[in-house]
């Protein structure tokens, strides 16, 4: 159980280069205090990236195609393929130590995905895990991508769940097993508010989790106090 505080902080929009400076950054401060651990919640402009699994082939766009879609391609440290982070999406990078309770990588994926199982769930949607892969999926395609990285039991990188996302830049990749890709306003009908999402996202997660404070530096104020 953890007993230290969760820091949520909500970026906006904020490209992928300047978001992965500020985990590493985070990333050292846990590894050196162990004190507190935090949850970025965000929005990338249209950036396609390759984990340490992929395939060179994993993104067909070539550079002209790039640039006429706008988005860039970055490489990255994190477990996974290629997947691609963009507009109407939440990417939710958590920086927080597994050590000494959690060390278990798997045990943690799965407990990301019940974040997002149950977040789907508190919009109707019935979301699960295939066995053998990773992410979460429905009966319409994978609706959550994740993809993390551990050093010292520290977790980096995280996932990203289509909300009101423009699915057809999934066409120009291919994404980890070549499943097929939906998103919660599809599923809907309807466009999803992302702070929604977002708060909901950090009350399952501190559920999970077993965070019993979190709190959003933006505000300062108590997003929720929840029994151990």
């Amino acid at each position: 159980m953890h007993k230290r505080e969760l820091e949520v902080r909500r970026l906006g929009r904020i490209g992928y280069g300047d978001a992965f400076e500020l985990q590493k950054s985070l990333e050292r401060d846990v590894i050196e205090r162990r004190q507190q651990d935090y949850l970025l919640l965000l929005e990338h402009p249209h950036t396609f990236t390759v984990g340490r699994r992929s395939k060179e082939n994993g993104v067909l766009a070539t550079a002209e195609n790039l640039k006429t879609i706008g988005a860039e391609v970055f490489e990255t440290d994190r477990g996974g393929k290629v997947t691609y982070h963009g507009l109407g999406q939440v990417v939710g990078y958590p920086i927080i130590s597994l050590s000494p309770d959690r060390e278990d990588v798997h045990c943690y994926v799965r407990d990301i995905e019940e974040v997002l199982i149950r977040t789907m769930a508190d919009y109707g949607i019935e979301a699960f895990r295939i066995e053998g892969l990773t992410g979460v999926h429905t009966t319409e395609g994978k609706i959550a991508a994740i993809g993390i990285h551990i050093k010292r039991w520290v977790t980096t990188h995280g996932f990203a769940l289509n909300v009101n996302t423009d699915l057809s830049y999934f066409n120009w990749i291919i994404a980890c097993e070549g499943e097929p890709v939906t998103s919660m306003d599809r599923m809907l009908g309807r466009e999803i508010d992302i702070a929604e999402v977002e708060n909901n996202l950090v009350k399952n997660f501190a559920d999970v989790f077993g965070f019993p404070h979190v709190f959003e530096t933006k505000t300062t104020t108590l997003l929720t106090t929840l029994a151990a």
